[in-house]
């Protein structure tokens, strides 16, 4: 496992990070909803509204924002109206019109990479969950940050061949999964569970944590159970700087 990876990187809630990358800080899919104001997602195991915590006391502070996909736990309205509408935003190509409709000024999609600062975004592909179901979920992608180390976010994805295939193509020094093995009542898992992460550890000489728990009603897998059924993956809390 690789020690002392230059990025850093903070788990807000959910999927929302922060991640320090040189001098370079981006805010990563920000849900910046109170606990419970937004309704539950349907057709899952439980009604609880969302978010299911509160957002941790943490500095937000940032030089450019990057959203993965505009699913309402990755960026929602409380974000949209709290951002500065002049701020470096990057996003998947299908997905600039909505920004710049939303007031953005500073839409920069990335169709495969782009450059920020001291920073090389690189956009990866990602499904988000299996067959049919996946293609409902619409596009979804995950981001290399390439700087002196580089960071692989994955995004909203379950383990699948384009994973093993960035893992190999960047060698990050660090990899952060979306976990909480996300379920709706019919169909398999739409993010990553116990066996996907276990995939991505076994595939990796990177430092691998992973995040997306406990923090949506979908998201059934927990923190306590990952933490169990795997070995060497960080499991972070929220608001905790994540130590690889």
């Amino acid at each position: 496992m690789t020690s002392n990876v230059d990025a850093d990187v903070t788990l807000v809630r959910n999927a929302t990070l922060l991640v320090t990358v040189g001098e370079t800080t981006f805010l990563v899919d920000p849900l910046f909803a109170s606990e419970g104001a937004l309704p539950p997602i349907d057709d899952t195991a439980n009604d609880r509204a969302n978010p299911l915590v509160p957002m941790p006391d943490v500095d937000l502070s940032h030089d450019a924002v990057v959203v993965t996909h505009r699913h309402p736990d990755h960026f929602d309205d409380a974000a949209r109206e709290a951002l500065d509408p002049d701020v470096p935003l990057f996003c998947q190509p299908a997905e600039a019109a909505a920004f710049r409709d939303e007031g953005f000024t500073d839409v920069r999609p990335v169709e495969d990479a782009a450059s920020f600062a001291d920073v090389t975004l690189h956009r990866t592909p990602g499904r988000h969950g299996h067959g049919e179901l996946a293609e409902q979920m619409g596009p979804v992608s995950g981001f290399v940050f390439e700087g002196d180390d580089t960071l692989y976010l994955a995004g909203d994805t379950v383990w699948y061949e384009p994973v093993a295939e960035t893992l190999d193509r960047f060698e990050p020094d660090a990899v952060v999964l979306n976990a909480g093995a996300a379920r709706f009542n019919h169909g398999e898992p739409i993010t990553m569970g116990v066996d996907d992460v276990a995939a991505v550890r076994e595939a990796t000489d990177a430092a691998v944590a992973a995040v997306h728990m406990e923090a949506i009603n979908h998201c059934l897998l927990s923190r306590e159970e990952l933490r169990t059924e795997t070995e060497d993956v960080v499991v972070p809390e929220d608001g905790e700087r994540i130590e690889f």
